[in-house]
């Protein structure tokens, strides 16, 4: 479904004459971005359509120590398995570790993020990606809802790790 949202609103934005098109959803750039490249820019005019995707996977290399980065997004972005492939291509010695946070989008889209139904989901899914690999020293918050939950992530990671909210790194790649 994103998919197809995606290809309607990229092609209407082709048509009112728009010549560059920013998916900043994360599952948006992870499910449609290559394809609706493919299929919906005109070849008889420089279209251009990108993601968050990869200037957030440019921006990662510098930042971890550990070289094992960690990755909070939603079931869409981890199952295609994007940022693997942007990372590797870019920084092959970064190990990626993803967790999926369904309940997350629901929760900020219901305000109900500053829950104590929030506070579990956010300790349960950051529990579950440290327990994956505790070496983790960065984490990137993969979807562009969760930095309304970012005073709750912040309190239940442990200090040392660097959150990455693509706010703060796309603009400037």
């Amino acid at each position: 479904m994103v998919y197809e949202f995606t290809l309607q609103a990229v092609r209407k934005l082709f048509e009112l004459g728009c010549p560059l098109v920013i998916l900043a959803c994360n599952t948006a750039s992870a499910k449609a971005l290559r394809s609706s490249s493919r299929t919906t820019c005109p070849t008889s005019r420089p279209y251009r359509i990108l993601g968050v995707i990869r200037p957030t996977a440019e921006s990662i290399g510098p930042l971890t120590v550990s070289r094992h980065v960690g990755l909070l997004a939603t079931e869409g972005t981890v199952r295609s398995q994007s940022y693997l492939m942007e990372i590797q291509k870019l920084y092959p010695d970064i190990t990626l570790t993803a967790n999926a946070c369904p309940l997350w989008v629901p929760l900020i889209e219901n305000n109900e993020f500053e829950s104590e139904g929030a506070d579990f989901f956010v300790r349960k899914y950051i529990n579950q990606l440290l327990e994956k690999d505790p070496q983790i020293d960065t984490l990137i918050l993969g979807c562009t809802h969760y930095p309304l939950l970012i005073r709750k992530i912040r309190q239940f990671t442990p200090p040392h790790i660097r959150l990455v909210a693509q706010g703060e790194y796309v603009p400037a790649v």
